[in-house]
C-alpha cells in the first residue's frame, strides 16, 4: 500500500460522494501512511475537504426544501434513530450536535440535510461541519495509522482497524437507539 497523489485524489472523490465508504478508505489510507512512514496530515486534509464539499452540497439541498433523500435514509432503523435524535439536538445544541453526528451511521449526510432544512446560517454551518470533518477524518485515518503501526502486515492491520471502527460504530448506534427509545 502506498499513499500517492492518485490515491489522495481517489480519497477526495470518495469523501465528496454522500454515503460512499469514506471511513473504509480513510482507514486504509491511514494504514498505508503508517506502513510507508509517511505523514498523516495530507490524508486528513484531503478527506476533510471532500467531506466538507459533500456537506455543503447536502446543506444546500436541505436548505432548498428537497427532503426526499433524508426520507430515503430514514428507511434504515439506525439512520432513522440517529436522524430523529439529531433533529432535536440540532435545534437545542447546534454546532456540538452537528460535530457529533459525524460518528452516527449516515450522520454527516443527515446532519447536513437537517441543518439546511432548519435554515442554519451558512457561516455557522461551515464552522460546525469544518470542525466535524477534521475531527472525524483524524479519527478514522488515525485508527488506520495506529493499526498499521502496530501490525506490519497491511491486510491484517486494515482488517483489525476496520473491526475496531465497526465495533465503535455499533456501540454509538446502540447508545443512540437506547436514548431514542427512552
Amino acid at each position: 500500500m502506498e499513499v500517492s497523489t492518485v490515491s489522495l485524489v481517489i480519497l477526495f472523490v470518495v469523501a465528496a460522494v454522500p454515503l460512499a465508504p469514506t471511513e473504509v478508505s480513510l482507514i486504509g489510507m491511514g494504514v498505508a501512511a503508517a506502513q510507508r512512514d509517511l505523514p498523516l496530515a495530507p490524508v486528513i486534509l484531503v478527506a476533510a475537504a471532500g467531506c466538507l464539499l459533500s456537506d455543503l452540497v447536502l446543506y444546500g439541498v436541505g436548505r432548498h426544501g428537497v427532503s426526499r433523500l433524508l426520507d430515503r435514509l430514514r428507511g434504515r432503523p439506525a439512520v432513522d434513530a440517529g436522524a430523529h435524535w439529531l433533529s432535536g439536538q440540532l435545534e437545542r445544541r447546534g454546532v456540538t450536535a452537528l460535530v457529533i453526528a459525524r460518528w452516527l451511521p449516515a450522520g454527516g449526510t443527515a446532519g447536513s440535510l437537517l441543518a439546511g432544512s432548519l435554515r442554519w446560517s451558512p457561516p455557522m454551518f461551515v464552522a460546525a461541519s469544518g470542525i466535524g470533518v477534521v475531527l472525524w477524518s483524524s479519527y478514522a485515518s488515525g485508527l488506520g495509522y495506529v493499526g498499521g503501526s502496530l501490525m506490519r502486515e497491511p491486510h491484517t492491520s486494515l482488517l483489525v482497524s476496520l473491526a475496531v471502527a465497526l465495533a465503535l460504530g455499533a456501540v454509538t448506534a446502540a447508545v443512540m437507539r437506547r436514548r431514542h427509545e427512552a
